[in-house]
């Protein structure tokens, strides 16, 4: 049966039986199937590789996801390069949504970048590796991704790719920030925007190398600064919805996010209210996240800390799974201690602190050393 009749047979039956679909899909792939250069079988097989990889993806199945880039293999060697990259890419990302399935990206994209080594494909390997470099990032492996850096740099600077070295010298400024050298990230993020400053920029790219200034303003306690940076970033990916999904950053709701948490900082947490009627911020507003910053935003402008304490409870995902939000917050938490412990101390000459712990509902022990 022609490839095509089969690509449609599959198609009619992923939703109601995915497993023929499956097979079908694998027969078109098979390697009698593969050897045909007629461009409708090209066609076909390239459907099929996209098609199978989404019927993994939506069942959640990693494993079949990194055999089908696997088989793709034969595919791309009968394509156009830049075809071959877009392609890889494209099933690269069905990773995405699958839980837990890091380390399988981390073994797929190995054993991907070892093949583009052999076959010569020095672009593709490049972009595979960066994508690695991304991964390592994510999983705190930061001396694998220090490694992969300065491989990458030599290589691209000797190819003089501005693009690719813009992105890897930005990972470079995220891995050194998420280590706490903040000198080396600042440095390496001005290495990025120089490398930017002589191509033309893509808008994710923008958005991602400003969220960086931001945080590394926030970093130094520069709120002002960092809340036009996040601006930016907001302002930019909430006018183009389709970098938002692959930003790797939590796109423009985390840009968000970042300019409330920056609000509440210098101690203006009566603006974020007028921030979330803003036309761009409007259809974030009624989120989980927003409504995690809302909380603490209302907390810190009472001085109210049992109720910090319960917004920190109540939105510990939206809360505690971003680094930058957690650290900044826990300095918060401890000037609104402070400013706890003061407002109580300051009309005694002479206090207890058991009183002092029972008015501010803090351990004995915590309120002593504080």
């Amino acid at each position: 049966m022609p490839s095509k009749d089969l690509l449609e047979q599959a198609q009619a039956a992923s939703k109601s039986n995915p497993q023929h679909a499956e097979q079908l899909y694998k027969q078109i792939l098979s390697d009698s199937a593969a050897e045909s250069t007629e461009p409708e079988d090209l066609r076909a097989q390239e459907a099929a590789l996209i098609n199978l990889g989404e019927l993994y993806r939506d069942q959640k199945n990693a494993a079949g996801v990194a055999e089908v880039i696997t088989l793709s293999r034969a595919f791309m060697s009968s394509t156009a390069k830049a075809k071959t990259a877009k392609l890889i890419r494209t099933l690269l990302d069905f990773f995405i949504p699958i839980p837990n399935s890091q380390q399988t990206q981390i073994t797929v994209l190995q054993d991907n970048i070892q093949w583009a080594k052999r076959e010569k494909r020095i672009f593709l390997k490049h972009s595979l590796e960066t994508r690695l470099v991304g991964l390592h990032l994510d999983t705190r492996q930061y001396k694998a991704a220090l490694a992969s850096i300065d491989t990458l740099l030599t290589e691209l600077k000797r190819l003089d790719d501005k693009m690719i070295l813009t992105e890897v010298h930005l990972l470079e400024s995220r891995v050194h920030r998420g280590i706490g050298n903040l000198a080396k990230a600042k440095a390496s993020l001005t290495s990025a925007r120089t490398a930017a400053n002589s191509i033309y920029c893509p808008p994710h790219l923008q958005a991602a190398l400003d969220l960086q200034s931001g945080i590394l303003h926030a970093e130094d306690k520069d709120y002002t600064t960092a809340y036009s940076y996040f601006f930016e970033t907001f302002e930019n990916l909430s006018s183009h919805e389709e970098a938002e999904q692959g930003s790797g950053t939590g796109g423009a709701l985390g840009a968000l996010k970042y300019m409330l948490l920056c609000k509440v900082m210098l101690n203006l947490p009566e603006d974020v209210t007028s921030l979330l009627s803003i036309k761009l911020a409007l259809k974030y507003a009624q989120m989980r996240d927003v409504e995690s910053m809302r909380a603490i935003a209302r907390a810190h402008q009472e001085r109210n800390l049992a109720d910090f304490e319960k917004a920190l409870r109540d939105y510990r995902d939206e809360l505690s799974s971003d680094p930058t939000i957690r650290s900044h917050l826990a300095a918060l938490y401890d000037t609104l201690l402070e400013q706890n412990l003061l407002r109580i101390v300051e009309p005694y000459s002479v206090v207890e602190i058991e009183y002092v712990a029972n008015a501010v509902g803090q351990e004995r022990q915590a309120v002593e050393a504080k």
